[in-house]
C-alpha cells in the first residue's frame, strides 16, 4: 500500500467514525447547538460537506474552482457559514445522503490525481497529500465539536498522527496570522500516542521542548480545549508562548475555549458547549504543508 492509499484510508475512516455519531440521531438532536457559536450538529456535517465538494471541485474544475475562490474573497466573513446554512436547512437524511456522497466523491477524486499534483485552494496550492491531510484534520476537529455536542467520548487513534503533523508544521503560521515572527529556533516535540508510541518532530537536541499526550496537543492546536484543561508541557519560553497561540487551521486567530469547558478530555462526560472557537476557515490550509 502507497503513502497516499494509507491516507486516503484513515481519511475514510474518519469520516465513518464521525458518521457512526450522526446516522442514528432524531432530527431534533441535529439541531443541537455546538461549540461552534450559532453552529448546530447539522451545520458541523453541512460545513464538511461543502468543504469536500470545494475540494472536488478544485480537481475536476479549475475555472469553477477560481470563480468560486473570488466569490470568497468577495465576502470574506460569511462564505464558510452561508456554506453550512445552505446544508443545515435541508432535512437531516437529505443531508447525511449528501455528505455521504460527497466522501466517496473526494476520495475517488483525490485518488485518481497524479502522484505530483497540486490543487488549487484558497491560499497557495497543495499537494494531493496535503489535501487529504486537511481534510481529515477538519474532520476530526468538527467531528469533536460533534462529540462534545452529544457528550461522547471518541477513543482517540493513530490517524491523530496527520492532525498532530499538521499542528507542528504549522508552527509558523501560528505567528505569523498574529503578526508575530516565529523564533529562528526549531522545537522539539515528544508526544505519546494512544498505543504509547512517541512521535517526535524537529530536532532531538533541540534545547526548548514541547511534550505530552497527542491526543491532548491535537485538541490544543484545533482549539477544541483550552491549554489549561490539557497536560501538554512547554520547556522554555519560546514554546511555552508558542503553546498559547497554536493553530493547525487557516485564517484568523479563534477565541478557543475558556478553560474548565472540558471537564474529562480523556473520557467521560466531556461537554464544551460555550464559549468556544470561530468555525474554520475551509480546508484547513496550515503553513508550511508541502
Amino acid at each position: 500500500m502507497s503513502e497516499t492509499e494509507a491516507l486516503l484510508g484513515d481519511l475514510r475512516a474518519e469520516g465513518d467514525e464521525l458518521d457512526g455519531l450522526v446516522a442514528g440521531l432524531g432530527g431534533a438532536e441535529w439541531r443541537m447547538a455546538t461549540p461552534a457559536p450559532g453552529w448546530t450538529i447539522a451545520h458541523q456535517i453541512a460545513h464538511l460537506a461543502w468543504t469536500d465538494e470545494r475540494a472536488v471541485q478544485a480537481a475536476e474544475d479549475v475555472q469553477g474552482f477560481a470563480d468560486e475562490v473570488r466569490r470568497a474573497w468577495a465576502a470574506p466573513d460569511a462564505f464558510v457559514d452561508e456554506g453550512a446554512e445552505r446544508g443545515a436547512a435541508e432535512p437531516p437524511e437529505v443531508l447525511l445522503g449528501q455528505w455521504r456522497e460527497g466522501r466517496e466523491r473526494l476520495l475517488r477524486t483525490l485518488a485518481a490525481q497524479p502522484p505530483r499534483a497540486r490543487l488549487p485552494w484558497y491560499g497557495p496550492p497543495m499537494s494531493v497529500m496535503s489535501m487529504a491531510t486537511a481534510r481529515l484534520m477538519e474532520t476530526w476537529a468538527h467531528g469533536q465539536d460533534v462529540a462534545d455536542a452529544l457528550g461522547v467520548h471518541r477513543a482517540p487513534t493513530a490517524r491523530l498522527r496527520h492532525v498532530a503533523r499538521i499542528g507542528v508544521r504549522a508552527r509558523g503560521y501560528a505567528y505569523a496570522a498574529r503578526g508575530m515572527e516565529p523564533p529562528a529556533e526549531e522545537f522539539r516535540v515528544e508526544l505519546t500516542a494512544p498505543d504509547g508510541e512517541v512521535w517526535a518532530y524537529g530536532p532531538e537536541g533541540a534545547g526548548q521542548r514541547v511534550t505530552g499526550p497527542a491526543l491532548d496537543f491535537c485538541l490544543l492546536v484545533t482549539q477544541r480545549a483550552h491549554r489549561d484543561d490539557l497536560a501538554v508541557r512547554a520547556e522554555g519560553p519560546d514554546t511555552d508562548r508558542w503553546l498559547d497561540i497554536a493553530q493547525a487551521f487557516a485564517g484568523p486567530p479563534g477565541k478557543g475555549r475558556a478553560p474548565g469547558q472540558r471537564t474529562d478530555h480523556n473520557g467521560g462526560d466531556a461537554r464544551a458547549i460555550s464559549p468556544a472557537p470561530q468555525s474554520d476557515v475551509p480546508g484547513h490550509r496550515p503553513g508550511g504543508a508541502p
